[in-house]
């Protein structure tokens, strides 16, 4: 089967029940995204796949070949980091660090997602998408965080969406760890 990964063209032979997450993890030493769940309901596992977000956990490899699937390595490189992975550090949305490559890929896709205006749940103005503090909490349910650095993934994830700072008064994350 033949795949890029991050800008990389990969011809691979395994077997057609392997998981993206598998094929990258166990085939392609690409160890940043994690097997959390395995179940599709942590988002540890997130990748990009032709820019959307995905468990690769819940993927068979065969589905994406030919497609650009971007992992946590493909984002940016010490000395060069993607400006989530930059602000992720200065804003410490992070603790013990699992989730962190997934919730990473997942602000990646969700932001291009709203980009786009494509509403969420809580959106309340489906023509004008606004990233608040529940609508980026609500993007990124998908994504839990066992160590509950909510409000500083949010936090970070504002900074690079260029919307300032959170509202100090807001209840971020409590939904989502729900």
């Amino acid at each position: 089967m033949h795949f890029t990964i991050n800008g990389q063209s990969h011809d691979i032979d395994v077997d057609v029940r392997t998981s993206l997450l598998d094929l990258c993890r166990e085939h392609l030493g690409l160890t940043g995204s994690k097997k959390g769940c395995d179940h599709g309901q942590c988002g540890a596992c997130t990748m990009l796949v032709n820019g959307r977000r995905i468990n690769s956990c819940l993927s068979l490899a065969v589905m994406h070949q030919d497609d650009e699937i971007t992992t946590i390595e493909g984002l940016g490189q010490v000395g060069d980091l993607h400006p989530l992975q930059d602000a992720f550090v200065r804003h410490d949305g992070y603790q013990c660090g699992y989730c962190t490559p997934g919730q990473i890929c997942s602000a990646v896709g969700m932001l291009d997602e709203a980009s786009k205006g494509w509403p969420s749940h809580v959106s309340a103005d489906l023509s004008d998408v606004e990233l608040s503090d529940e609508e980026i909490s609500e993007r990124m349910s998908g994504n839990l965080c066992r160590c509950a650095a909510y409000p500083n993934i949010v936090d970070a994830i504002r900074e690079v969406a260029g919307k300032g700072n959170r509202d100090p008064n807001a209840e971020v994350g409590r939904e989502v760890a729900a």
